[in-house]
């Protein structure tokens, strides 16, 4: 058989309206905001308690298994009734429509055709995080339309749907739930999908179990003091007001057993100079053919520009945090996860560059091909990537969204 193909937005918010149309009297669809471009945002609700639920799909337009995830927890809610006993559950079907149209991967059959469709917003842009880089006034109408539902619905839970390109799983909370390690563990190696124990997006944060990280409180010192963002100040915290909480559940696409080794790494300290030192030559080469097209590409910058150049903006701070500051973990897999980040920042910034070439014909794009090529080959060899299939990844999902849903102890609204 072939492998299940991710859905692209229109056949999403076709199968939510079909799910509506099917249960009227138990589900509800309805337009809770439209996009900086005028695309509409779409929330499915099911049942008709108070105390709610709220998934959130569709936040980081290259993550894609969180749309077909949230079909399938609609699904079993409906299958389900003590899924629905005292709750009710509402599915923003994709927080950032305009990115959507921007990645274009449905089917990757590689990192390569993954990178070659690449798009995710620079961090301003991004719905849940434009919180924590932009003044209130300023923020993008897919951050008010998430913000809003948040506070018409007072969930004691919301459940953002996250992905990585290549690693393991793993949940960030904004505040511990009890009990959500052992079930997340379970499916975890019933998929045969790896653990990653070591995030660096969680680097130095508490654990409440292998993989489920505890986002520190206010004052807790960052692992990498350059980045320019806190996750107080985003969306996931906005649920706290109400007496909830957030859980961001990862899961990859492809999988590496490196980022669950919990061994001591020999030397981490050097490690980390050595990732630092890479990271930095990687961006310089990216930067290089940027400088040198941009005088011939004219016209205002787009998404895709603003994206690569925000993401190698990162570089420097990145690289002095790595070589300056004490590591904030010394595994096997914590390296191997900075090892990664270091892979990314300046492969995805390529990829973005890349497509901006082509689109105008412009002569250096051959050169920044061989960059994705080769970058994407070598992150593809050195952490030995397989594949986890389409099911495979929405069942993993679904599981730690029911599991959180039924362990979670926020207050009723």
């Amino acid at each position: 058989m072939p492998e299940p193909r991710y859905p692209t937005l229109a056949e999403l918010t076709s199968s939510a309206r079909a799910l509506a149309v099917r249960r009227p009297g138990l589900c509800g669809m309805r337009q809770v905001g439209v996009s900086r471009a005028g695309r509409p945002l779409h929330l499915l609700s099911v049942g008709h308690a108070r105390r709610a639920v709220l998934v959130v799909a569709g936040a980081h337009a290259n993550e894609p298994t969180g749309g077909p995830t949230l079909l399938a927890l609609a699904e079993r809610v409906l299958r389900e009734r003590r899924l629905r006993t005292g709750r009710s559950w509402h599915f923003l079907v994709c927080a950032d429509p305009d990115g959507a149209s921007l990645h274009r991967t449905p089917a990757p059959r590689s990192l390569l055709e993954y990178h070659l469709g690449f798009f995710r917003p620079a961090g301003p842009e991004q719905p849940e995080w434009s919180p924590a880089a932009l003044p209130p006034d300023r923020l993008p109408p897919e951050t008010l339309a998430l913000t809003g539902v948040i506070d018409e619905l007072r969930p004691y839970l919301q459940v953002s749907l996250h992905g990585t390109d290549l690693g393991g799983s793993w949940v960030q909370l904004t505040r511990d739930i009890p009990g959500l390690a052992a079930p997340f563990a379970r499916s975890a190696a019933r998929l045969r999908i790896p653990v990653e124990t070591g995030a660096s997006d969680a680097a130095g944060w508490p654990v409440s179990g292998p993989g489920v990280h505890v986002m520190p409180g206010p004052g807790a010192g960052a692992a990498y003091p350059s980045m320019p963002d806190d996750a107080r100040s985003s969306t996931w915290y906005r649920t706290h007001r109400y007496g909830g909480l957030t859980a961001v559940v990862e899961v990859p696409m492809w999988a590496s057993d490196l980022v669950d080794d919990g061994a001591p790494h020999p030397d981490p300290p050097e490690a980390l100079r050595q990732l630092a030192r890479r990271l930095l030559g990687d961006a310089r080469m990216v930067e290089e053919v940027h400088r040198e097209a941009l005088p011939r590409l004219g016209g205002p910058e787009g998404p895709l520009l603003r994206a690569a150049r925000w993401g190698l903006d990162l570089v420097p701070g990145l690289a002095s945090d790595w070589t300056h500051t004490a590591p904030a973990d010394t595994t096997r897999a914590y390296v191997s996860s900075v090892d990664a980040f270091a892979r990314r920042l300046p492969l995805r910034a390529a990829a973005m560059l890349l497509r901006v070439l082509r689109e105008n014909d412009d002569r250096a794009a051959p050169r920044l091909e061989h960059l994705v090529r080769m970058w994407s080959a070598s992150f593809a060899d050195q952490f030995h990537a397989r594949w986890v299939p389409l099911p495979h990844q929405v069942e993993h999902q679904s599981r730690t969204v029911v599991a959180a849903a039924l362990h979670a102890r926020g207050r009723a609204a």
